[in-house]
C-alpha cells in the first residue's frame, strides 16, 4: 500500500473542500491516487464541486505576439515574482515572443537557436540569469495561425499572469479580445460540447450516475438527473455554452454570433500551471496540517 503523505491530504482537502479524515481515508481506498479520490469523494456526495486544477509554483510570465496571420503564445519562468515585474525580464520577454511569432520554430531547441538583438535567445537569456542571479528559462510556446476571413483576439491578465488568445471566424478583433477576456477569468476546456472526448463524456457518467445512486433517488428517475447534470457539467466546460462574462444573459457563442462571427479555437496560458511545488520537509507537513 502506498504511503499516505501529510501533503497528499491537505492537496486533496483544497481541491475538494472536505475534512483532514475523509481526505485520508479516500486517498488510502485509492492506493494514492489524487483523481480517483476526487472521484470516491463526488460518488459519496462529500465533494460535488471536486476541482482537478493544477497546482501552480512557477513565477515568470506569459505573452503574445502577432506577425502576420501567425501568433505566439509563450511562457518564460523566474523563480520568483520579484524578478517577472523586472524591466530587462519584461522586455526579453516580449523580444522572445515576437521572435518565435515571426520565425516559426518547431520547438523550444529551435526557438532557443533565434536570433535577437546581441544574441541568440539562449544566450540573452543565460545573460540576464547572470544578472539578476536568478534561473531563467523559456518553458513553453505555441503557434497559432488564421485565415484572412478571421481574427485574433489577445488578454493578457495581471501583467501577463494568465494570456489567452482566441480565434474567430468573421466578426472583428474587438469581438475576439472580448473572448479572450472570458477566457482568461472562465478558463474553459473545450470551444464546444462536441470537442469533449467520449472518455471524459463516459467518466463523468459514471460518476455522476454514483453520486445520484448514493443520494437515494429513485431508479427510474436516475438517468434522467444525471442527464441534468451532464447537461450542466458540458454549459460549464464548453467555451462555446458558458455565460458571456459580460453579458451573462447570453451565451459566448451567441454573443460571437450577434456580432456575424463564430468561434474557431482558444489557447490559454497560465504561468506556472502544471508545475507542482515541492513538498517542505516532513516535519513542517504535519505541522501545516495541526495548524489547518
Amino acid at each position: 500500500m502506498a504511503k499516505i503523505t501529510a501533503a497528499q491530504v491537505k492537496e486533496l482537502r483544497e481541491k475538494t473542500s472536505v475534512g483532514m479524515m475523509d481526505a485520508k481515508k479516500a486517498l488510502v481506498a485509492t492506493d494514492g491516487d489524487m483523481e480517483k479520490a476526487i472521484d470516491v469523494l463526488r460518488e459519496k456526495g462529500m465533494a460535488k464541486a471536486a476541482k482537478k486544477s493544477d497546482r501552480v509554483a512557477a513565477e515568470g510570465l506569459a505573452q503574445i505576439a502577432v506577425s502576420g496571420d501567425t501568433a505566439a503564445i509563450i511562457e518564460v519562468n523566474s523563480e520568483t515574482d520579484f524578478v517577472a515585474t523586472n524591466d530587462k525580464f519584461t522586455t526579453l520577454v516580449g523580444e522572445i515572443a515576437d521572435a518565435i511569432a515571426a520565425n516559426k520554430p518547431a520547438d523550444n531547441e529551435a526557438a532557443l537557436a533565434l536570433p535577437i538583438a546581441d544574441g541568440t535567445i539562449a544566450e540573452r537569456i543565460t545573460g540576464l540569469t547572470a544578472v539578476i542571479g536568478e534561473k531563467i528559462s523559456l518553458r513553453r510556446f505555441q503557434l497559432v495561425e488564421k485565415t484572412n476571413s478571421q481574427n485574433f483576439g489577445s488578454y493578457l491578465h495581471n501583467g501577463g499572469q494568465i494570456a489567452a488568445l482566441v480565434v474567430i471566424e468573421g466578426a472583428d478583433e474587438e469581438t475576439a479580445r472580448d473572448v479572450a477576456m472570458h477566457v482568461a477569468a472562465i478558463n474553459p476546456k473545450y470551444v464546444s460540447r462536441e470537442d469533449v472526448p467520449t472518455e471524459v463524456l463516459d467518466h463523468e457518467r459514471e460518476v455522476l450516475t454514483e453520486e445520484t445512486k448514493n443520494e437515494g433517488k429513485p431508479e427510474k428517475i436516475i438517468a434522467k438527473i444525471v442527464d441534468g447534470r451532464l447537461n450542466k457539467f458540458l454549459s460549464e466546460i464548453s467555451l462555446a455554452d458558458q455565460e458571456f462574462v459580460k453579458d451573462p444573459d447570453q451565451t459566448v457563442a451567441k454573443y460571437v454570433a450577434s456580432k456575424n462571427g463564430k468561434l474557431v479555437s482558444f489557447t490559454r496560458f497560465e504561468v506556472g500551471e502544471g508545475i507542482e511545488k515541492q513538498a517542505d520537509n516532513f516535519a513542517e507537513e504535519v505541522m501545516s496540517q495541526i495548524k489547518d
